[in-house]
């Protein structure tokens, strides 16, 4: 009798079990870890789409993007090329810009407050600018080995240097506040670059990858991936050569917060592309 009260106890058990795996809520998914104190989040599917292409100098070797009005605000990289700049959204036209130092190499940059911060690779310093005129007013200093992409959430400046860990520093005081380590089922996401911030969640780009990670900003965890490999043949960008001047990875994510659109490109890329990512 014990003996099938217990099987009659975990037909049950299973019955419900199958239930909750059966359930599709559109989220993603989470299993009990064996301490059974936080949940592993397991990454939903982005799906995604191309909107439109417009046009983008492929002598630009990007490293960081943002959007704002109509125009695309640049970062460049490589010693001796690198710069800022101003360029029309529809046409691909550089009205604005402003050069670096040869003995610097261009990062992530992100537009604040009528300001635009730019990394630099390896050289620990970081140049301020005048959104409208992109003069240089002012430079800080961060502390990290490297400087990848860069973005704001409205209040703090914040950047990533290659690995999992995202920087949030004052802008006033260019102090770091606090660190955000980025997670997935596997463990330490690193090589993230060129993030954004979209509708509250950070996106991501992967270092030699075609993958964007959509990232939760309160945990680090990442919660859902869009895998746009077959997106360089559908454009008619060849592969990889490592030529110099040829088209490079994947980098450069920019939004578009009053009409919601997500752009994106490469370095060298000859285009700029609007996606739609589905969430």
């Amino acid at each position: 009798m014990k003996l099938l009260k217990k099987l009659n106890n975990y037909s049950v058990f299973v019955l419900l079990m199958l239930a909750a795996a059966c359930k599709n809520d559109n989220k993603p998914a989470e299993t009990a870890t064996a301490e059974n104190k936080d949940a592993v989040v397991i990454p939903s599917t982005i799906s995604w789409d191309l909107v439109h292409e417009y046009p983008h100098d492929p002598g630009a070797f990007t490293e960081g993007l943002e959007y704002a009005d109509g125009f695309l605000y640049e970062s460049t990289g490589q010693y001796g090329q690198s710069d800022i700049r101003k360029t029309e959204l529809k046409t691909g036209k550089v009205v604005l810009q402003t050069k670096m130092e040869g003995r610097y190499f261009g990062e992530g940059c992100t537009l604040l407050n009528g300001k635009i911060y730019q990394l630099t690779y390896r050289e620990g310093r970081g140049f301020v600018y005048d959104a409208t005129t992109l003069k240089q007013t002012g430079t800080f200093h961060f502390d990290a080995a490297e400087g990848w992409g860069m973005f704001n959430n409205g209040t703090s400046l914040i950047f990533d240097d290659g690995s999992n860990v995202f920087h949030y520093i004052d802008p006033a005081t260019f102090k770091e506040i606090k660190k955000l380590t980025v997670t997935d089922e596997h463990g330490p996401v690193n090589e993230l670059n060129e993030p954004e911030l979209i509708n509250g969640f950070i996106y991501a780009n992967i270092w030699e990858t075609e993958k964007i990670v959509k990232i939760d900003t309160a945990t680090g965890r990442v919660v859902g991936r869009a895998d746009l490999s077959g997106i360089r043949a559908r454009i008619g960008i060849p592969g990889l050569s490592r030529r110099p001047g040829s088209p490079e990875v994947m980098n450069g994510i920019a939004w578009d917060k009053s009409g919601n659109r997500v752009f994106i490109t490469g370095k060298n890329w000859p285009k700029v592309l609007e996606i739609k990512l589905d969430n």
